[in-house]
């Protein structure tokens, strides 16, 4: 027996009864099916899925022949409970979305805690996703980075989450449909300025797979002149830092010496000066002691 013979004797047989399985599907190239996920999707009791129609010509590819129930935002929950049912009678049930990893801008993560919270075991079969082929082909930092998927239409709430999205230091990766991509551009323009670094990723994965940027003004600039054509998903960088002022611990004593003078006590102008420097209030008040101000609490 070698090595990966070994690995698959340690695994559990798949599927099992009762078990909702999470699998991923290609986001385009459909080379990027694993072995395990088309396994499942031959062997599985059922399968829930956005669109039976698209996800029909991937099965159809693979030899799944379990029956195809649709799953999308308007029957979720006349579906939850049909799915629930089926694992309940030891049947093992297959979720896929269009593309990518169910639970991410769609309804399966609703699935995946009604199956959990009703005692059935979850299992994701790992596959392809565009938010993180983006972001990793992006340039950007990856240790760090906030998913948004679609922002809302409209409203406050879109103003909020842009808002938000302008102050984040951290890289946000947004997804975004073809017929509002130039709005989410202009947006973020407004927001963020012209200079703030972003890649806008389309046909991830497909023959003609694009990346545009660098920036969100180059971005603008581009989809204004060519119409936007396919699914897109956005990788924005943060926001620059603010650096706290750096002081000399005479200015630091002198601030706090002012405050000290207008009736704070020697703890509270310690606490309030380290609120605007990048200084500890226990730093702070030892200078207080070294200085032999009056150090009352």
């Amino acid at each position: 027996m070698n090595f990966e013979d070994k690995e698959i004797s340690n695994h559990r047989l798949e599927p099992e009864g009762g078990v909702l399985y999470v699998v991923g599907t290609p986001i385009g190239h459909l080379g990027d099916l694993s072995p395990r996920a088309e396994s499942i999707l031959r062997s599985v009791s059922a399968i829930a899925c956005e669109d039976t129609r698209h996800s029909g010509k991937l099965l159809k590819r693979v030899g799944a022949k379990a029956p195809l129930f649709s799953f999308y935002e308007h029957n979720t929950q006349s579906r939850l409970s049909q799915f629930l049912e089926l694992l309940q009678n030891g049947d093992s049930l297959a979720l896929i979305s269009d593309a990518g990893l169910p639970g991410i801008s769609d309804p399966g993560e609703k699935l995946v805690k009604a199956a959990r919270e009703s005692g059935h075991d979850v299992i994701c079969i790992p596959g392809p996703c565009a938010a993180t082929t983006a972001l990793v082909s992006s340039g950007l930092p990856c240790h760090r980075f906030c998913f948004e998927g679609f922002l809302p239409s409209k409203g406050n709430g879109r103003k909020k989450i842009l808002i938000q999205i302008a102050k984040e230091t951290r890289t946000t990766v947004i997804y975004e449909a073809p017929h509002r991509l130039i709005k989410l551009l202009k947006e973020l323009v407004e927001v963020c300025g012209e200079q703030r670094p972003l890649q806008v990723s389309r046909e991830l994965t497909k023959r003609h797979e694009e990346h545009i940027g660098a920036t969100t003004g180059a971005a603008l600039r581009y989809f204004t002149t060519q119409k936007p054509i396919g699914e897109f998903t956005l990788v924005l960088g943060g926001a620059p830092e603010e650096k706290s002022p750096l002081y000399t611990n005479s200015e630091l004593i002198d601030e706090m010496k002012e405050l000290i003078n207008n009736g704070s006590s020697a703890t509270e102008a310690a606490r309030n000066v380290a609120k605007k420097s990048s200084y500890s209030r226990r730093f702070l008040y030892s200078l207080l002691h070294q200085t032999n101000i009056r150090h009352d609490s």
